[in-house]
């Protein structure tokens, strides 16, 4: 228990706390974008709308759409929800890397924590950008099974060439740690068939870089705050341990 607690309760703190950081970083700059960008979107559905003679046909296609909350308080709420649910997830996978760091006798405080983060946008966000950057609504794109699987790929060997080159010994280890990190983009992203959305192609450039940005400042609080937090609890409880252990093992030595 007492582990499981040294894993969550900075997973938890960090994740809402860098969660609700993020939703605000990103109502100033990524959806206001994705705002503007819906307008083309429905005002393109409307004029297939007013095109299509079949009534029975539209009703159909209304009837068939999927779930979404209402604009305001209610969306705003959702999406709020959903950062802090990720961020908690991302938080647990800094988490059990830092107790397992410490497990082994090395310290992570703040500023390694800076380093952390900085790896794990670079793991979940940049290096998939390079091959699927972050799409407006009505942007064209491949088929999800491929871009899904894609993403997993380019995720996975990003994290095992990054985890080469920082934690492998040997120095001709740590050079093929840069392999995994250009397969994925050997192999290439599934690409659609045309290229291009319905929002200007000057807005679709201004929302890959706000989310970017966006995305490594929640990365960057993230690490820092798991690892302050991580840093803290550990401390505490080696100050409640050492005052009984110390005495004791003077005793019987």
């Amino acid at each position: 228990m007492e582990l499981l607690g040294r894993i969550l309760l900075p997973a938890v703190i960090s994740g809402v706390i860098a969660g609700a950081f993020f939703t605000s970083l990103q109502y100033i700059e990524v959806i206001p974008l994705i705002y503007e960008a819906e307008t083309y979107e429905t005002a393109e559905a409307a004029g297939r709308s007013l095109s299509d003679t079949h009534g029975a046909d539209s009703q159909d296609a209304h009837d068939g759409e999927a779930w979404a909350p209402d604009d305001g308080l209610a969306r705003a709420g959702m999406t709020l929800l959903a950062n802090i649910v990720a961020a908690i997830g991302f938080g647990l996978l800094l988490s059990v890397s830092f107790v397992l760091l410490s497990a082994r006798g090395r310290t992570v405080v703040g500023r390694a924590g800076l380093l952390w983060g900085l790896a794990g946008f670079g793991i979940f966000n940049l290096a998939p950008a390079f091959g699927l950057p972050p799409e407006l609504p009505g942007s064209e794109a491949a088929a999800l099974e491929g871009r899904q699987g894609w993403w997993i790929l380019t995720v996975v060997l990003t994290a095992l060439g990054l985890g080469l080159i920082a934690f492998a010994r040997p120095v001709y280890v740590r050079v093929l740690g840069v392999i995994p990190l250009v397969v994925p983009h050997v192999i290439g992203a599934p690409a659609p068939a045309h290229h291009g959305g319905l929002a200007p192609e000057e807005m679709a450039e201004r929302y890959i870089y706000a989310s970017l940005v966006t995305s490594a400042a929640f990365w960057l609080a993230l690490g820092a705050l798991t690892a302050f937090v991580h840093d803290r609890f550990g401390n505490s409880r080696r100050r409640r341990i050492s005052p009984v252990l110390s005495p004791q093992s003077e005793r019987k030595e």
